[in-house]
């Protein structure tokens, strides 16, 4: 029992671990209990048990197991964190669990795994189980079948994937365990159930005994599909559907089906190649058809296989294609097909790339008359129609349409029916079917009936699919009886999977158990009411700028739709004008008086406008107009009108092509005309509205042409062009123009000339580059204007149609719209059609070919040379190119560089030649392209990747990426090509809509490309993965992460996590029905109504407000970034991680569709969303401002773009938005300004001007919301930038500021900045030269002379330039005027001072205005002009301004009488001797947060370390820092000492929470030790015992075990380099000698830390010859005295290493032979020389110089060593007194240096101390000597006067003093007389003369320990913790009161109130 009590006291999960049973089954209980009542699935009390529950599992002891495993399943259950124990627990389920005796054990295993499937984790599950199949106890195997079993039955197929499965169940069905082929049966039984007939296959290897069995066991299975009936977390809502539907009754079907399951995917591929016959080629070429028979079967044996490996057929199909094609035994022919049906079969989309290379000889075959070879060709055809599409085979059966055999015919038609039926609407759009309509429509008319009747099936089964308003207008020629037959046709067509086609339930996708319909042609769309698959998926750029939607209607039969009417004679013309003209119009018409013919002609327009559009009579009226004297009218007038009258019939009448061609040739004749030619051009406008553009511009252009005058030509090429923009490019007749461009490019007349290069450039805008090819023959002069031309119109859009041709608007509405969109992918392919295109198969001789194969690589050569010569003369030709592509794939892997090269440069001419017909060789040509990636010659795979580029460009990225080709490829473990290749993906994939599944193979490869050893494939894999994932998506791709190693698998879901951040959004479907140049979109209603649907939907998103307004939301962001929860906006480049957070932050506040918009890819879309935050910007203001801050983040990412256009939107956003914010009143925040001023000011310096210009508006606007004294700062930091454009425009705005805003706003004060300015009068680059003048001029026009004092010294040329810039530029007014302009300023807008404008933090301002104040009393003359003070008031303004327009507001009243009374000055606590002091307030702060940093608390003083960094990091802040040095450092030191001792020994504490503790310090210390100027205030001591516990901590073992331990010891290694470099070398020096005294004394201490202290001196001794001037020889020499006399030269050698001893000889020698014999001078400090033994090492040193034997005699009494003092240097006494004032003036040290002070004194008491104290203030005087007289009266034993009482620093809260002893009235009172005399109230002289400083001082000076130091520094923060609260209450009562009314002189108190009281009269 003893034992039991022991445990019973653990906590739960240590009894879980406990070695005894018992406790160990007390400790599942408790648990089991625990997470029963844990009701929060994120608790942190499941993250104990997360490394338990594996035990829980594994528990040896069976009843203890029982209780582990409940427990276990209610943790899997309910904690969010179980999914990481899967693997562990899985492996341990099957091990332990399933081989348990009891049944209760198993069934909770299974449980187990059933509860890690539902949250998640099928597939590791899955993996556990098929393992535990190859167990070798059989108890496992049956539980892992039988949980197998269980899962795929409660969920389903979609979620345990069954292939897997299938694979291992036949093997399971061969054990010698009866019960596990029980169990098999089992699991066959219900894998049946889901996948049917697909389980067949697969098993048919089994025992027929075991198959018969499972046949009787499948046919007693219902025939309805199972039901999922446990559901994933994810599946919440499909779970509650099932439960609401078995609540109604259970048996109706809830419309869900089973998803089929393709038997070919369960197959396992085949590898048949390397099993053919060796002899194979040689059988299938033999004389005997018995050889070729074998041949043949022993293929067909290999094709049966059903799922074959791919490779590399193309062999064995080409010789399966010859015995198709040639071989005369027609058993062998039909053997043949069967193979090649088998291959197709077998290969299924892989045998895509050689469909091309057979269909024709198939097709061909069809003259076969016998059944059972016509019914093998069949079988053959559509098993490869199966693996490509019908567009790829169009060209191979449309050429054998025409064929005269009938039976090839009828073939190919039961053929085209065939392949209909596997289609859907997407994947035969207008484009694909209308050449096959049209060639159906002949056969349609055949003599032979079995032709008929095939051509009736094909085009009734093409109706049943696309419905019958898609086929119509192709059947438009037919009469209505073979109509009736074809849709009779269609009547009996039935789908497979019983679609119903277009007419019925839309186009549904055929059953996954065929192989998969052929996809949609890249340019293909069908109508998007029918159908999602409207948009086809990147089609070639080139061709979507050519195309137009309606280009293809031009050959549709326009005139069925066009009003038509018969040609009438004159007689009948002259009737019906009679009927609706008066009769005096037609009398008149032909007068011979002009008058009355205007007359005529005028009341013929007024009859025409008011005539009714049906019963206007067209054709008779303009019969009538071209009766003689017609066109031929001489009166100019007359003329016009005639014209005018032409253009109203054809605008408002049914105006046919017949009426046309009545008015045109006079048109014509007219429009070069000077006074008529535009009435004739307005004519032809409306004839081409009203019988179509491409018509009329037919019939103009040659009638044009047909004339003489060019003057005519050149007019009509003119209205053409312009008409060509006004109705768009659709069914322009390109060929029918060209001759007549090609003849108006001859003309001799240049006005035609140039008229057809402008009407080229309009073609150019829809055609694009394919035109040009039709004028390469022109001369090359002639040439280069046309591609001028072009040039002007590259990257131009064609502007959208204003007119359109007039139809039956009835029809067009329904039709036409859909039209409009089907034909909008097709629209490039028309274009392309239109080339004219040569077959060049005949030239490609086998000569040729073997030509090119030939062994000599000259032959090679020869033969690409003729076949890029073939090329080039056809310049466009058909896909048919024989057998080339072949002989160039070959040429491609040749080991002749310059021929891979010369046949890319083939293959790109190629594809500019073929134009979209190459798509067909992109399998066998294309791929070999890629492979040449991966060359190791760069010029090679530049060319290579060139070739790729302009292959895509025709052919589109669909078809590159089906198959696995691109997956083999990327198998290749070639750097080179993976890098190219990858590359290539990223740049193409986010331009795709959709991309094929087959992208999905590439997926392992992309994996292991992250992982490769080159770093080039790891980056370009990783840019790749977000495109990847746009298109596949998280879930499958980390779906694909579960095959990976494990070691792999975390870095790769982890950038899977990075890349699902930066994923980009899928481009949206193009609003326009052409895409990219080839916009068609026209103005009818009816064409856009269709596309507007979805547009619409989209549009109603959007309407929304963009921003959401949260309240607090913007606060929370500067609370977590202060509290550095998140990154701070500050950055060189933005990395991805500050994206991501930003994307983070906005999804908050953004609407979801803005956000997107915004990091789109393509620039558009972002200019877009600009533009409607543009338009919102006044709506949603108050929402704009609250997310202020991420707006302005997003743009400081854009300022990082090279994009100008969206450089551009962004400034004019931000002008509008700080106007808006300046309208608002609103004050920018410091947080806002941080994350973004820096980085606009960036784009100060950019080159353009137009942005510059931008900026610098902008900069003005944000001078009034945010203070410009604090901008001005931001440009200061601007001027350090290394761009030059950037500095010379920072400082023109500082010029700005400083002239609009005066000298206060220099910041941090004007002499700082003044002096920085003004180092760039000396700039390299003149523009940075004369701005930094134009600056200074500034500054001289604003406070005269005083310039030259604030700007410092500055060498003799800068200051010559600056004299010379003053005389030329300075203005002649005084200095007063600023001031004046400025109150006028202050008057009409704001107060000048932006401080005081903006006041946010009042207290703190005015504080520093106070402390300005002061600075500028300490520095400035009282003879001074001009004085800025910032709340003066110009009286003599106010006095003199008798306007009063000013309103004075309501004052408060005061009692001015109380100004009489005597001034009792507020009691000051102590007044700093500094004089560039923060005020107190500042200083008690820092004091609070250092005391902070020491803390116990981890987080408080990380805290306080990251307030501190932040002021350290920022330059103009760190000032403040100044004096607190050693205090910081000492409350570091402990914060160390704290972590060494405490925190590291604690296990409970997480080690992370300690390296980020150490981060925080090591980087304060790194931006401490970075600013020279305060790293040099640490004095020795601190720093001897700062470098202790670096050298601790880097030597700490401890650090090695924890992870980033290493990292940050390498980080410590870099501070201790930094501090070297940067501290005070005599303090450094001297702490390290101290610290190897110390480290050497110690005997426990480790030889590791002296050998650190050694090395650092080492390093310093190094740097002495460049330091030695800086160095206090004395000091060193004093310390190395200390360390001779601990460790005498006997005892150095004792120690165990020679190190130490060598290091100080090295130092000593380094400093002798630096200074030479003068280093004797040097050992003032040390008291008993003679006794030294360093002076006699030195002695030793010197023992050759004759100097110093002189000096030895010297030295032989008092005397001499007086003398020797004597010597000590001037240099050295300046040194020394140096660095005593400095110990002075800093808070912390002042006692000590005045001590230092007065024993030097006392020393050397002829020293002159007047240089020191001359450039002091006469209080730092005073306050010095009173300090000596106090150290003397305490030496000589006088009353004590506490030193606190007199140097109490300018803080109250500095902690160095509390204690108020006794003081003499008479301190006081001088105390009291300086603080007048400072205030300006008392202004006598000079104070009285008192005694010499120096009569006062005495002793030596003396170094502080660090123990001394350190006490010191604790009580101090000690007592700033006290003094905190008490320090905050004293500020909230604003001083500025008191400190003004103290600020006045007495004696001008009445004046002021004299004045003010008239001004307070006047104004009433």
């Amino acid at each position: 029992m003893g034992d039991d009590s022991e445990w019973m006291k653990l906590p739960v999960d240590q009894k879980c671990e406990h070695k005894v049973w018992k406790a160990r089954l007390n400790g599942y209980e408790e648990a089991l209990k625990l997470f029963q009542r844990i009701s929060d699935e994120r608790s942190p009390e499941w993250g104990k048990y997360l490394g338990l529950i594996k035990k829980f599992v594994t528990e040896s002891n069976a009843v203890a197991q029982l209780k582990g495993l409940e427990a276990a399943l209610v943790f899997i259950e309910n904690a969010h964190v179980a999914g990481k124990t899967t693997g562990e627990v899985m492996s341990g389920v099957v091990t332990k669990v399933f081989n348990q005796p009891k049944a209760r054990a198993k069934e909770l295993g299974m449980d187990i795994c059933l509860m890690y499937i539902e949250i998640e984790k099928a597939e590791v599950v899955q993996d556990e189980l098929l393992k535990g199949l190859d167990n070798k106890n059989p108890k496992i195997v049956v539980a892992c079948i039988e949980t197998l079993r269980k899962a795929l039955s409660e969920f389903g197929s979609k979620i345990v994937t069954l292939k897997p499965v299938v694979k291992i169940l036949s093997k399971q069905f061969e054990s010698r365990e009866k019960a596990v082929r029980e169990e098999a049966k089992l699991l066959a039984v219900e894998i049946y159930k889901w996948i049917r007939d697909a389980l067949r296959p697969p098993l048919q290897g089994i025992n027929s005994v075991q198959l018969k069995e499972l046949e009787e066991e499948w046919v007693k299975l219902p025939s309805s599909p199972p039901k999922q009936t446990r559901f994933l977390r994810s599946q919440q809502d499909l779970k509650a559907k099932f439960e609401q539907h078995q609540a109604q009754g259970g048996d109706q079907s809830d419309g869900e089906t089973v998803a089929t399951v393709d038997p070919y995917e369960l197959l396992e591929a085949v590898e048949i190649l390397s099993k053919l016959p060796k002899d194979f080629y040689d059988k299938i070429e033999a004389k005997k058809w018995q050889e070729r028979k074998e041949a043949l079967e022993a293929v067909e044996v290999l094709t049966k296989n059903l799922k074959l490996e791919s490779g590399e057929y193309g062999d064995l199909v080409r010789a399966l294609k010859k015995v198709i094609g040639k071989d005369a035994n027609v058993m062998l022919v039909s053997l043949a097909a069967k193979c090649l049906a088998g291959l197709a079969t077998g290969l299924r989309k892989k045998f895509g790339t050689y469909a091309g290379l057979v269909v024709s000889t198939i097709l061909e075959k069809f003259k076969e008359k016998k059944p059972q070879v016509v019914q093998a060709l069949q079988e053959a055809i559509d098993a490869i129609f199966l693996t490509t599409t019908l567009q790829n085979l169009s060209e191979d059966i449309l050429a054998v349409m025409d064929n005269k055999n009938p039976s090839i015919k009828q073939q190919a038609s039961l053929f085209l029916a065939r392949s209909f039926r596997h289609c859907i609407q997407a994947t035969l759009p207008k484009s694909v079917l209308k050449p096959f309509c049209a060639a159906l429509i002949k056969q349609v008319n055949d003599s032979a009936p079995e032709v008929r009747d095939a051509a009736f099936e094909a085009l009734g089964t093409a109706m049943k699919v696309v419905g019958e308003k898609a086929v119509n207008p192709f059947l438009a020629d037919l009469d209505k009886l073979k109509l009736d037959r074809i849709k009779e046709s269609a009547d009996k067509v039935e789908l497979p999977g019983g679609k119903k086609g277009a007419g019925g339930g839309g186009a549904e996708k055929k059953p996954a158990a065929k192989a998969p319909p052929a996809e949609a042609p890249p340019k293909s769309s069908g109508p998007p009411k029918k159908s999602q698959h409207a948009a086809a998926s990147g089609g070639p750029p080139k061709k979507g700028k050519v195309g137009s939607a309606a280009a293809g209607k031009s050959k549709k039969t326009p005139e069925s739709k066009d009003f038509t009417e018969t040609e009438l004679s004159a007689e009948a013309c002259e009737d019906l004008a009679a009927g609706v003209l008066p009769a005096s119009c037609l009398q008149q018409l032909d007068s011979a008086n002009w008058k009355e013919r205007l007359a005529s002609m005028e009341e013929f327009q007024r009859a025409v406008e008011t005539m009714d559009k049906t019963a206007m009579p067209c054709q008779a009226l303009v019969r009538m107009l071209a009766k003689k004297p017609g066109f031929k009218e001489t009166n100019f007038q007359v003329m016009q009108l005639k014209l005018h009258v032409v253009a109203l019939i054809a605008q408002r009448g049914q105006f046919s092509k017949t009426s046309a061609s009545v008015v045109l040739d006079g048109l014509v004749d007219k429009v070069g005309d000077v006074k008529c030619g535009g009435n004739a051009k307005e004519g032809m406008t409306a004839i081409g509205e009203a019988c179509s553009l491409p018509w009329t511009a037919e019939q103009v252009m040659s009638m044009a042409f047909a004339q003489k005058n060019p003057k005519n030509q050149a007019e009509t090429l003119n209205w053409l062009a312009n008409a060509m923009k006004e109705f768009g490019f659709a069914g322009i007749n390109v060929k029918a123009f060209i001759s007549n461009v090609k003849t108006a490019l001859g003309a001799t007349n240049p006005g035609v000339r140039t008229a057809a290069i402008t009407l080229l450039g309009v073609m150019y805008l829809y055609m694009g580059a394919p035109l040009r090819m039709f004028f390469e023959d022109e001369k090359p002069a002639l040439l280069a204007q046309i591609d001028t031309e072009f040039e002007k119109m590259k990257g131009q859009s064609p502007p959208a149609p204003s007119k359109s041709t007039k139809k039956a608007a009835a029809e067009e509405e329904a039709d036409d719209g859909e039209e409009q969109d089907e034909d909008g992918g097709g629209g490039g392919q028309d274009i392309m059609d239109l080339l004219p295109r040569t077959d060049i198969s005949d030239k490609i001789t086998d000569d040729l070919v073997s030509k090119i194969s030939d062994k000599n690589w000259k032959i090679r050569k020869e033969g690409l040379d003729e076949a890029a010569a073939i090329i080039s003369e056809a310049k466009f030709i058909t896909a048919n190119i024989g057998e080339l592509p072949l002989a160039l794939k070959g040429r491609l892997s040749d080991s002749n560089k310059i021929l891979v090269q010369q046949t890319l440069t083939i293959l790109q001419q190629l594809a500019t030649a073929m134009g979209p017909g190459l798509k067909q060789h992109v399998k066998s040509l294309g791929m070999p392209i890629i492979t040449v990636l991966g060359d190791s010659k760069t010029n090679v795979r530049t060319a290579a990747m060139t070739t790729l580029q302009a292959w895509v460009e025709q052919t589109g990225m669909k078809d590159w990426l089906e198959g696995d080709d691109l997956s083999e490829e990327l198998k290749r473990e070639n750097p080179f090509q993976r890098q190219e290749l990858l590359g290539w993906l990223a740049e193409k994939l986010p331009t795709l809509r959709t991309a094929p599944g087959d992208l999905m193979l590439c997926i392992p490869q992309l994996y292991a490309c992250l992982e490769d050893r080159n770093g080039d494939v790891r980056k370009k894999a990783q840019d790749a993965l977000p495109m990847f994932m746009m298109h596949l998506g998280y879930d499958k791709m980390n779906k694909a992460t579960g095959k990976l190693k494990p070691t792999s698998k975390d870095p790769v879901v982890a950038m899977l996590e990075k890349a699902r951040a930066v994923m980009p959004a899928k481009p949206a479907a193009p609003a326009k029905a052409g895409g990219g140049k080839g916009s068609s979109e026209t103005s009818r209603g009816a064409a856009a109504k269709k596309p507007a649907g979805k547009t619409l939907k989209d549009d109603e998103d959007k309407s929304g407000p963009i921003f959401t307004l949260i309240p607090n939301a913007k606060e929370q962001r500067i609370k977590e970034e202060k509290q550095l929860k998140i990154l701070k906006w500050n950055f060189m480049t933005p990395r991805d991680e500050y994206v991501e957070q930003l994307k983070t932050q906005m999804s908050t506040c953004f609407a979801k569709w803005l956000q997107d918009e915004l990091f789109h890819f393509d620039f558009q879309r972002q200019v877009k969303a600009i533009g409607v935050m543009i338009d919102r910007l006044e709506s949603e203001s108050e929402a704009t401002i609250g997310c202020l801050d991420l707006i302005l983040k997003w743009f400081t990412l854009r300022f990082f773009d090279t994009n100008t256009t969206v450089l551009m939107k962004v400034l004019e956003y931000l002008k509008l938005l700080f106007a808006m914010l300046n309208r608002e009143n609103y004050h920018f925040t410091e947080y806002e300004a941080n994350s973004f001023v820096p980085y606009l000011i960036l784009k100060v310096g950019e080159s353009k001007d137009v942005v510059r210009k931008d900026v610098r508006a902008i900069l003005t606007m944000l001078c009034k919301v945010y203070p410009a004294s604090k901008v001005f700062t931001f440009l200061m930091e601007g001027t350090k930038s290394k761009n030059s454009k950037q500095r010379a425009e920072c400082l023109e705005e500082l010029g700005c500021l400083i002239e609009g805003y005066g000298m206060n706003v220099c910041q941090p004060t004007p002499t700082k900045s003044l002096k920085e300015i003004a180092v760039h009068i000396g700039d390299r680059d003149t523009s940075v030269r004369n701005a930094a003048l134009n600056t200074v001029v500034s500054v001289y026009n604003t406070c005269g002379e005083q310039v030259y004092k604030l700007i410092g010294n500055l060498s003799e040329k800068d200051m010559s330039m600056l004299e010379e810039r003053i005389k030329r530029s300075a203005k002649k007014a005084s200095a007063p005027p600023p001031k004046q302009v400025a109150s006028e300023r202050t008057r009409r807008e704001q107060p000048t001072n932006p401080n005081a404008t903006f006041l946010r933090k009042p207290a703190q301002d005015d504080l520093n205005k106070l402390n300005q104040a002061r600075q500028n009393a300490h520095h400035s003359e009282p003879s001074h002009p001009f004085i800025p003070k910032e709340f003066q008031l110009d009286l003599d303004m106010i006095e003199t301004d008798q306007s009063g327009v000013c309103e004075l507001p309501d004052l408060v009243q005061h009692e001015l009488d109380e100004l009489d009374e005597p001034i009792n000055l507020p009691e000051l606590r102590a007044v700093s001797p500094h004089f560039d002091e923060l005020h107190n307030s500042t200083a008690s702060t820092i004091n609070f947060v250092i005391s902070q940093v020491a803390s116990g608390d981890i987080n408080t003083s990380i805290q306080a370390l990251a307030q501190i960094d932040e002021v350290l990091r920022q330059e103009d802040k760190a000032e403040v820092m100044s004096g607190h040095i050693d205090q910081f450092l000492i409350a570091t030191l402990m914060q160390l000492r704290l972590i060494y001792s405490t925190h590291m020994a604690d296990d409970r504490l997480d080690k992370r929470e300690i390296i980020k503790l150490y981060c925080c310090i090591i980087g304060n210390l790194l931006s401490l030790f970075a600013m020279e100027v305060l790293a040099r205030e640490a004095s020795v001591g601190v720093l001897k015992d700062l470098l202790h516990g670096l050298f601790t901590l880097m030597l700490d073992g401890r650090m090695e075990d924890i992870e980033d331990g290493q990292q940050v010891v390498r980080s410590v290694n870099m501070l201790v380099i930094r501090i070297l470099e940067k501290s005070d070398q005599t303090n450094i020096i001297s702490a390290l000698l101290v610290l190897l005294q110390d480290s050497l004394i110690t005997t426990a201490g480790s030889p590791l830390f002296s050998g650190a202290v050694i090395k650092c001196l080492w390093r310093l001794i190094r740097f002495l010859p460049e330091n030695i001037n800086s160095l206090n020889l004395d000091r060193i020499l004093l310390d190395v005295h200390n360390f001779m006399k601990v460790f005498p030269k006997e005892k150095l050698k004792q120690l165990n290493s020679d190190m130490p001893h060598r290091t100080l000889k090295t130092l000593l020698h380094t400093l002798c032979r630096l200074t030479g014999v003068k280093i004797m001078d040097h050992l003032s400090m040390i008291e008993n020389r003679n006794e030294s033994e360093l002076e006699a090492h030195l002695r030793r040193t010197f023992k050759h110089s004759a100097h110093l034997s002189g000096g030895k005699n010297d030295r032989g009494n008092e005397k001499g060593g007086l003398r020797t003092d004597d010597r000590l240097s001037k240099a050295k006494v300046s040194d020394i007194l140096t660095e005593i004032f400095k110990k002075i003036g800093s808070k912390e040290n002042t006692k000590e240096g005045l001590t230092e002070l007065y024993e030097y004194k006392q020393k050397y008491s002829d020293a002159d101390l007047e240089p020191f104290l001359k450039n002091t203030s006469q209080f730092f005087q005073s306050y010095v000597e009173r300090g000596l007289r106090i150290i003397e009266s305490e030496r000589e034993g006088k009353a004590r006067i506490q030193s606190s009482a007199v140097i109490q620093q300018h803080s109250i809260d500095s902690g160095l003093s509390s204690n108020y002893e006794e003081v003499k009235p008479a301190v006081y009172y001088e105390r009291l007389k300086i603080l007048r005399q400072r205030q300006g109230l008392e202004n006598t002289a000079r104070p009285q003369q008192r005694p010499a400083i120096s009569s006062l001082l005495t002793s030596k000076p003396s170094v502080a320990s660090s123990t001394d130091m350190l006490h010191s520094k604790l009580s101090q923060l000690k007592e700033s913790r006290e003094h905190y609260q008490q320090e905050h209450n004293t500020h909230s009562h604003s001083p500025t009161q008191t400190h003004t009314r103290s600020a006045l002189p007495a004696t001008n108190l009445d004046d002021l109130k004299k004045r003010l009281e008239r001004i307070k009269n006047n104004r009433q």
